[in-house]
């Protein structure tokens, strides 16, 4: 399909209904979807558990096709909607659509290839288009923003804490020794960042006075590793907000929305854009 060719009519309405989630039929189609991807991932739950399995199989066989021969058909309206397949096909969302259509149609040929039906509960990421949360995009852009600019002191943190675990997780091996559990330095520096980040799984504890003592600072220094790259993304996301603020009450915020283009797929536009911002289409033709 050449760049400049533009959708044909039926096209169009189609890329409206299951791109848009703006238009009233486009919401429609995203909630039935959703309702959908809810049942489809109950069904993955109900066939784990085996005594349901085992009484119910082929009414959750049959009812697993049917959510199947959906997802099929929405994935290939979803290609043949859009200017650039391609971009759809190889997007996030293109993949997951792909992964979550194909296993029972390829469990005809590899065995045990229905584990892939988890990837369904992936596609509830769509709420965020279903619910109508394009007006909180801006709020979820500065949060982006934040993380990224807080990732250079975040990974020398996480760095000096990696640092922290070997020496702490060698001392331990060195005082505590096979009889408690550390047998190896890998396996203590296991013990230490697990006791740093939680309170230790039970399967490894120190049995001397000095190795408790030092589990004890250890777990202490837990409480730091959830506070510092919090407050660090915290001051961020407030200077992002104060920045946002700035704009709102110079006249020059902007608004985004869900509208879809129609060539690469990209969401999040301005209101008052006309063209996509990722590719340069003209969004509404």
């Amino acid at each position: 399909m050449k760049e400049d060719e533009k959708l044909s009519p039926w096209k169009k309405k189609v890329h409206e209904i299951i791109y848009e989630a703006d238009t009233p039929m486009g919401k429609m189609f995203d909630i039935i979807l959703f309702v959908i991807i809810i049942f489809s991932v109950i069904l993955i739950m109900l066939e784990s558990v085996k005594a349901i399995d085992a009484e119910y199989h082929e009414i959750l066989f049959v009812l697993e096709w049917i959510v199947t021969i959906f997802f099929t058909i929405e994935y290939i309206a979803r290609v043949i909607s859009i200017k650039k397949p391609s971009k759809y096909i190889f997007s996030f969302y293109g993949v997951i659509d792909f992964l979550s259509t194909i296993p029972l149609y390829i469990s005809y040929i590899f065995a045990g290839s229905q584990v892939l039906l988890a990837v369904r509960a992936f596609r509830l990421l769509r709420v965020f288009r279903i619910l109508k949360l394009a007006r909180f995009l801006g709020e979820a852009s500065q949060l982006k923003r934040a993380l990224k600019a807080s990732r250079a002191k975040i990974t020398v943190f996480l760095f000096a804490v990696l640092i922290c675990s070997v020496m702490m997780g060698t001392l331990m091996y060195l005082i505590e020794g096979d009889e408690a559990g550390f047998t190896s330095i890998p396996t203590s520096i296991y013990w230490t960042i697990v006791t740093l980040t939680t309170v230790g799984y039970g399967d490894i504890a120190p049995i001397t006075p000095q190795g408790q003592a030092i589990a004890t600072i250890i777990m202490l220094l837990g409480y730091g590793i959830i506070a510092v790259p919090t407050g660090m993304v915290t001051a961020e996301f407030a200077r992002q907000n104060a920045d946002t603020a700035n704009l709102k009450n110079g006249g020059s915020f902007v608004h985004v929305n869900t509208q879809c283009c129609p060539t690469c797929s990209k969401e999040g536009h301005r209101d008052d854009a006309t063209h996509c911002y990722n590719c340069g289409s003209i969004l509404n033709e």
